[in-house]
């Protein structure tokens, strides 16, 4: 059966909805970065671009680097816009526009997020590169979605008691990277450990302006919490929605971040633009070989 014209949004000019993408704009390994300002800044090192284009804060750029074709996509701060951009690059790949139907052969899309993050454990150096084994979200959005068979039930329990976690904030949800993407992305350049995803940069991260706390605790408890040496390394707000919608949907993704802070510390890098550029870098060689 068709998928409804109020479902599946296309533009007058055929592209989706959001995104203003066609089929054809975008590549099998997909770079998502948070700062539509962060897309030039990995396309410069292209040896050519195809395609170009922008609409609100997702901006896309298509080429080649070393042979390999590469789309890059903003996806503007947060889990609701990791919701729009994973399930309209996923309708991009496996639902055919012209009849509305998904397609029977499914495409596996190899989706790798570029960020930045603040580190929780005082051990992770300011400007050091940091991969996600796990995503664990904090922000309700996925619990929109079918997750029996992708989350951490004993991990998440345990989480659960260790930070004596309210029941007024949504259920947190424990999604894993994709194994094969961190085989090949890790290397002694890199550390590990579990991405902690927020639903907001102030409080949902235990920052305070003029605004009390529900619990100002909570990051000292995020920061001890250890399971079979399983720790939370990081906080950013967007790292498990794109593990678990990408799991959902059938594609690869994997997640590493230049760590421009370290919380525990309270540092701050002194020039957090060299770390970035160093972690595109660092990247871009990984993944030619994907």
């Amino acid at each position: 059966m068709p998928i409804k014209d109020s479902e599946l949004i296309l533009n007058p000019d055929g592209s989706i909805y959001h995104l203003n993408l066609k089929p054809e704009h975008i590549a099998q390994t997909v770079i998502l970065v948070g700062d539509q300002n962060r897309v030039s800044k990995i396309s410069k090192h292209f040896d050519s671009i195809e395609f170009s284009i922008q609409k609100r804060e997702f901006k896309t750029e298509t080429g080649r680097y070393k042979g390999k074709r590469i789309t890059v996509i903003s996806t503007g701060i947060g889990c609701d816009n990791i919701d729009i951009v994973l399930n309209e690059l996923d309708a991009l790949v496996n639902i055919d526009f012209n009849t509305r139907t998904v397609k029977k052969q499914l495409t596996a899309l190899n989706i790798i997020r570029i960020g930045t993050s603040g580190a929780l454990q005082e051990d992770i150096a300011v400007d050091s590169f940091l991969v996600s084994s796990h995503g664990l979200d904090f922000s309700g959005m996925l619990h929109f979605y079918n997750l029996k068979h992708i989350g951490n039930p004993e991990v998440e329990a345990a989480f659960v008691k260790h930070t004596n976690w309210s029941s007024k904030k949504s259920k947190p949800v424990l999604i894993s990277g994709n194994s094969e993407l961190e085989s090949k992305i890790c290397s002694e350049k890199t550390s590990s450990g579990i991405t902690a995803t927020a639903s907001g940069f102030y409080g949902p991260q235990g920052r305070i302006l003029r605004l009390e706390l529900e619990d100002n605790t909570l990051n000292d408890s995020i920061q001890t919490f250890n399971y079979n040496n399983l720790k939370i390394t990081n906080l950013e707000m967007e790292t498990a929605a794109i593990y678990a919608l990408a799991q959902l949907l059938g594609h690869k993704a994997l997640s590493i971040n230049a760590i421009i802070a370290n919380r525990a510390a309270g540092t701050f890098s002194k020039n957090p633009g060299l770390a970035i550029e160093q972690l595109i870098s660092y990247t871009l060689t990984k993944i030619v070989n994907l």
